[in-house]
C-alpha cells in the first residue's frame, strides 16, 4: 500500500481543515495505507518566514515529501486562495518536490464563493511542482463539518458523499499501473 503524507496548511490549532484531514487519514489507514499526518503550523515561524532552507524542521519536512508516494493537501481558503502558511512551506520545498506523486487537494471555507480556489490557486502550484497526477479536489463548507467532543468530526451527507468520491479516485490513482487504465464508472 501507499505512504501518504497528509498535509494541513491551516494556522489554527482547532482547524476544521486539520480535523477533516485526520478523519480522512483514519479511513485511508483502515484500508492499509501508511498515513503520515503533518501540520505545517508546527514548523518554526522564523524558519518559514525567514526561508531557512537548512533549518532541521524544514529539512525534515522536505524528507517527508520525498518519502511519500502520495500527498493529500488540505487548506482553509482565505481571500479566494490557499493559506499563506501553506504557501510559505511550498516555497521552501524543492521545485519538483511532487514529481512522481499523486496529489489530492482539499479546501475548507465559509462560502461557496471560494469553491474554485483549488482549481485557480492551488492546482497550478502543485502542477508546477511536478505532481504526476492531481486528482479532482474537493471544497467543503465549514458549516458541513461539525467538530465533535474528543476532536473528531461529523460531516453532513453531501460533504461525506463528495469526499468519499474524491478519496476513492485518489486511492484508485495510487494503484500500480492506474495511470494507464480508465477507472470504472461509479
Amino acid at each position: 500500500m501507499a505512504t501518504i503524507l497528509s498535509v494541513s496548511g491551516s494556522p489554527s490549532a482547532h482547524s476544521r481543515t486539520a480535523r477533516l484531514l485526520r478523519h480522512l487519514d483514519a479511513g485511508l489507514a483502515s484500508k492499509g495505507h501508511h498515513v503520515v499526518p503533518f501540520d505545517v503550523r508546527t514548523l518554526p515561524p522564523e524558519a518559514l518566514l525567514g526561508a531557512d532552507f537548512a533549518h532541521p524542521e524544514i529539512v525534515r519536512a522536505k524528507e517527508l515529501f520525498a518519502q511519500a508516494d502520495a500527498v493529500m493537501i488540505g487548506t482553509p481558503v482565505y481571500k479566494a486562495a490557499y493559506s499563506g502558511l501553506l504557501k510559505s512551506l511550498l516555497d521552501l520545498l524543492p521545485q519538483y518536490a511532487l514529481a512522481g506523486k499523486t496529489v489530492l487537494p482539499l479546501a475548507t471555507g465559509g462560502t461557496t464563493a471560494h469553491v474554485l480556489a483549488i482549481d485557480y490557486a492551488l492546482r497550478p502550484v502543485l502542477s508546477s511542482m511536478g505532481a504526476q497526477h492531481i486528482v479532482q479536489g474537493r471544497f467543503v463548507l465549514d458549516r458541513h463539518i461539525t467538530i465533535l467532543e474528543g476532536g473528531g468530526v461529523s460531516l453532513d451527507a453531501e460533504a461525506e458523499k463528495g469526499l468519499h468520491q474524491v478519496v476513492e479516485q485518489f486511492e484508485w490513482a495510487l494503484r500500480p499501473g492506474a495511470a494507464y487504465e480508465v477507472p470504472a464508472a461509479a
